[in-house]
């Protein structure tokens, strides 16, 4: 399939796929003799790999370890469950703050009348 259809088939835009053959999250495909890329089930089987980490919020980095590790046969589990776990920790966190965002963010919307006079203590909040 060409890279239209390899977009198509996994979710990936043609230009992502483009960025993850370029940075070496996937091996660069075969080419017909003009030279358009040619993606087999086995491209396809990686790109959706890629496409399922990138939806679990890991990073390009993070995503070459996991396919070093998918790949590995060897591989304990258990450094599997660690870097997911540490990153289920970071995705906590990152609810928590959020969470404190939109509290604060909240307490400053109820707080403001919203009429026509000028003053407004959502912009005297980001002041100071």
């Amino acid at each position: 399939m060409n890279i239209g259809e390899a977009a198509q088939a996994s979710g990936i835009s043609a230009k992502m796929i483009r960025h993850y053959e370029q940075i070496g999250l996937m091996p660069k495909p075969a080419r017909t003799f003009s030279g358009y890329r040619l993606y087999n089930q086995s491209d396809l089987h990686l790109l959706r790999f890629i496409r399922q980490a990138r939806d679990l919020g890991f990073s390009t980095v993070q995503i070459g370890k996991l396919l070093e590790l998918w790949h590995n046969q060897q591989r304990p589990s258990s450094e599997v469950k660690a870097m997911v776990s540490a990153h289920v920790r970071m995705l906590k966190q990152k609810v928590a703050e959020l969470e404190a965002m939109q509290a604060e963010l909240q307490r400053l919307v109820d707080g403001c009348q919203g009429d026509q006079r000028p003053d407004c203590p959502i912009l005297d909040r980001l002041a100071n």
